[in-house]
Formats: structure tokens, sequence, C-alpha cells
């Protein structure tokens, strides 16, 4: 069970285990799924149309895109940035999980509502997203620059990129976005979280006793879900978010084609619908996702198996 579940006396875990199992499934996801994530930037940070038919554009489509990067810059590129991506994760599952139990255990003891509604799911979710972002924000932005530089690098490691951005940008660098990013991940989060709930009771609906898979598939399958849901639905605000995050970085991306800069997120999403039409709010929709559904996926598995895992122990103690 994710959040405070009063129902299950006997498996509630620790702070510190929920903290533990956060950041385990977020270091074990980004790592499977940086590769995607790599692809999604580049989709969302091209100005050009994602198609064969326009000869300017770079990338066009999830294959090609992964073997034109995989033959210019070799496949380390796809896990371009992937040390501040891993303290974002790990940082972003403590953070998010642990805020989430927190919550969830507050609406109960308030004796508000029961916990395990949709409602509840959605604005706990929400807020523990929220908290997360604004903790680990600062490593998203390095993570989104090392993965949007072409060749030659601009930045040669994390200190160079900190101490690059602060002196030439100042330190409000470190949370261009953020507006976009807490507008968006509020509903993304809540919805993540609301419909992982509500999916496992329609999996446990639909599904026959005598036909239902283990705990670990069902909770693989409803993260999917959940993925695909949410992340259709706030879709455009991530694709301002990463816009705006390479601003002031437009050198380095000379090389995948034109650059624009942007005074805002209402400037961003006057140019983008101006420049690229409605469909440029979806651009990268594609391997996002792919993504979503996977990350997902793997966050619930890995945080409920961890979770399990910590029950178990106890119960051998015992």
């Amino acid at each position: 069970m994710v959040g405070y579940d009063p129902k299950e006396d006997g498996r509630i875990n620790s702070k510190f285990e929920v903290a533990v199992a956060g950041s385990v499934s977020g270091l074990i996801t980004r790592a499977l799924i940086s590769p995607l994530d790599v692809i999604k930037i580049r989709f969302q940070l091209q100005v050009e149309r994602l198609s064969r038919s326009d000869p300017n554009a770079k990338y066009h489509g999830i294959l090609q895109a992964g073997r034109q990067i995989l033959q210019e810059e070799g496949p380390t590129a796809f896990w371009k940035g992937h040390i501040p991506a891993q303290l974002l994760s790990i940082g972003y599952g403590t953070v998010q999980f642990l805020s989430f139990e927190l919550l969830t255990e507050l609406v109960h003891r308030a004796n508000l509502y029961n916990t395990r509604e949709f409602s509840v799911h959605f604005v706990c979710g929400g807020l523990s997203a929220c908290a997360a972002t604004l903790a680990v924000h600062p490593v998203d932005v390095l993570r989104t620059r090392f993965a949007a530089q072409g060749e030659p690098r601009v930045y040669k490691t994390l200190q160079d990129a900190v101490v690059t951005m602060y002196r030439t940008e100042g330190p409000l660098v470190f949370y261009k976005g953020l507006t976009p990013t807490l507008i968006a991940i509020f509903p993304y989060a809540g919805l993540q979280f609301s419909c992982y709930n509500s999916l496992k009771h329609v999996y446990e609906w639909v599904m026959p006793a005598n036909r239902k898979h283990s705990e670990n598939i069902k909770n693989l399958l409803c993260g999917c879900g959940a993925g695909v849901i949410s992340k259709t639905l706030t879709y455009p605000l991530d694709l301002f978010k990463k816009r705006l995050q390479v601003g002031g970085f437009e050198q380095a991306r000379a090389a995948f084609g034109q650059v624009r800069r942007y005074r805002g997120l209402l400037d961003c999403t006057k140019q983008v619908l101006q420049e690229e039409g409605a469909q440029g709010f979806f651009k990268g929709l594609s391997p996002s996702l792919l993504k979503a559904a996977l990350s997902t996926g793997f966050v619930f598995f890995w945080y409920e198996l961890v979770c399990n895992f910590f029950h178990c122990l106890k119960r051998t103690d015992s």
C-alpha cells in the first residue's frame, strides 16, 4: 500500500523505511529509463517539426533519434547528466514518498476523509510532489542542461556546470522553469497516486480470482497505466518547463537546429503556438508516454517491493 492505511496496522512501515524505499525506487528507475529521457528532452527542445518532411529537423522519430545520437555522440550520450539525474531521482523519491506518507497520516488523524479516497490521494500526491520539486529543482536544471548539450560539451563536470551557471547567469538560474514545473507537477503527481490507487481497485474487480497475477505484476501494470494517464493530461507544461530551463544556454543548442529565447511562461506558450502550432505543445509525447509508463510503473513496483522486503524482515525477526 502506498500511503498511510490504518487498516494495515501490521504492515505499516516506519518513516525511515518509507524514505529508503522511495530513494531506492528512484535510483533503479532512473538508471533504466535514462535513454528515453534524453530522447524526450531532445524532442522537446527542437523547434522544427518532428517530421521527415521538414529538411531542417534533426530528429523525427524515437528509433531515428536513438540511432543518430548513438552515431554522433556514442552510447554514453544516453546517460548524459546521469549523476545529477540520479541525485534528482533519489532526492525526489525520498521527499515525495515520505511527504505522501506524512500527509495521508495527517488526514487520517484529523478524521477529515477516508485516506483511500481518490481526492485524498490526488491532493496529497500533488502536495508531496511540490515539496520534492522545491527540494531538488536545481538538480533538475543541471540534469536538463547536461542532457541538452551537444558536442563539444559546454560543461565538462558537475562542478564546472554549477560554477559556470552561477557566474554567468546568477543564482536564480537554478530555479528556471520552476513556475510551470509546480503548476504541472501538482496535477501530474496527484493523478499518478490517485490513478494508481484506483487502477489497483479496478484490477481487483476485473481480474477473476483464479487468474490474478502476483502483487508485483499488479503494481507494475497499474503504475504504468497511471503514468500514461497523468503524463498525457499534463504534458504541455512539461515541454514549457524544458524550454525555459535551457534559456541562456543557446550556444550549446546551435548544432540541434533553431533556438528561441523566452521571457517567461506566457511568452513561451505564445511563441510555441505561433511558430509550431497546437501540435508543438505535444512534441516528444511518444517517448514521454513510453518513459512515463515505464518510470511510474517501476517507481511504484520497486517502492512496494522494498516496503514488502522490510515487512518480511520484521516478520522474520518476530
